[in-house]
């Protein structure tokens, strides 16, 4: 399959590194509105096809499918540029701004007839989705309780500094995957509330979160979410797992360590995920994990099924970012169902 790329900025050299190790799909083109960075990138990469008109690569190339890794923004019309063209989509998160965009994104890759991808990583994590199986597979029992973390100090400013300036920041660019892990362990939610806090005073937006989740099955969870806690030995970028069920507990701890225990007995596993050859420390989960879930992708599409995260789920994930600022704001707890 042949697929283009839209946007060659800070994680699409990622998603160009995970594309290479996937048999049957190829990325032929590029497109950015920097020439300076588009060059570089088609250097990099060797991709000599390259455009600074979205619309314009569309209509030469007639591609199978469309990675669009640009930021949030510019996401509704580009998806639907690309519906347009009939062209599969993966999209990066979070998916858009409002309710109303993502649904109407949604609308338009189902009308053409196509397949619609949200780039939730997280959940595909090999540590993550390890934890994901084992309590699937009932090996707790059933789960009642769960807490889902991630604190940090790490500058994640420096490389992309545009997560400094939004009014918005934790939850929407970081919460909305921790978030997406409780769904994906715990099933759909009910209700959420939420609390907030700018501890670095050089940023907009919020760099902390607290959010405590009912879901419609009858667990509660808890999701906390820091780039403000200063503490060694530094666990970024790892998501950190409680699980309490009815027959045991599951906990990733740091360090990749997943222990579970049930009747008595204790287990520890090593899940650490490898470092592609292409990939560095500490970031190396993640990058595994964009690798991870373009594979699925690309399987999807051969097989005519839905992806896990497609774009019609990831309105559940995007409506909790959207109720989680709105419990912050009101101090009120929030019904997905208004959202």
């Amino acid at each position: 399959m042949k697929g283009a790329l839209i946007g060659c900025g800070f994680f699409a050299q990622n998603q160009l590194h995970a594309w290479r190790d996937i048999a049957g799909a190829e990325i032929t083109a590029l497109c950015d509105r920097d020439p300076e960075r588009l060059a570089a990138t088609a250097a990099a990469f060797g991709i000599e096809r390259t455009y600074e008109d979205a619309a314009a690569m569309l209509a030469a190339e007639q591609p199978d499918f469309v990675d669009i890794a640009t930021t949030v923004q510019s996401h509704r019309p580009l998806v639907e540029m690309a519906a347009a063209a009939k062209c599969h989509v993966i999209c990066q998160k979070p998916f858009a701004e409002t309710m109303d965009d993502a649904r109407a994104m949604v609308a338009a890759v189902e009308e053409a007839g196509r397949t619609l991808m949200v780039h939730e990583n997280f959940r595909w994590q090999s540590a993550i989705r390890r934890a994901i199986d084992t309590v699937r597979g009932g090996a707790i029992g059933t789960p009642f309780f769960g807490r889902v973390t991630f604190r940090s100090g790490y500058d994640v400013y420096s490389g992309q500094p545009y997560l400094a300036e939004g009014e918005r920041f934790i939850i929407e660019d970081l919460g909305i995957h921790i978030l997406d892990i409780s769904r994906a362990l715990f099933g759909d939610v009910a209700r959420i509330s939420a609390t907030t806090r700018r501890v670095n005073p050089a940023i907009r937006g919020e760099d902390v979160a607290t959010m405590l989740l009912a879901h419609e099955g009858g667990v509660t969870s808890v999701v906390d979410c820091s780039y403000a806690t200063r503490r060694t030995p530094e666990t970024f970028p790892q998501s950190l797992l409680e699980i309490d069920g009815t027959e045991g507990t599951l906990r990733l701890d740091a360090g990749y360590r997943m222990v579970v225990q049930t009747g008595g007995d204790e287990t520890v596993t090593d899940v650490s995920p490898p470092v592609l050859p292409w990939a560095e420390r500490p970031w190396h989960n993640i990058q595994e994990s964009v690798r991870i879930i373009q594979a699925h992708f690309v399987d999807c599409l051969r097989e005519g099924r839905q992806p896990e995260t497609s774009g019609a789920d990831n309105l559940k994930t995007l409506a909790l970012v959207q109720a989680a600022y709105r419990s912050a704001e009101t101090d009120e707890t929030v019904r997905l169902s208004d959202i």
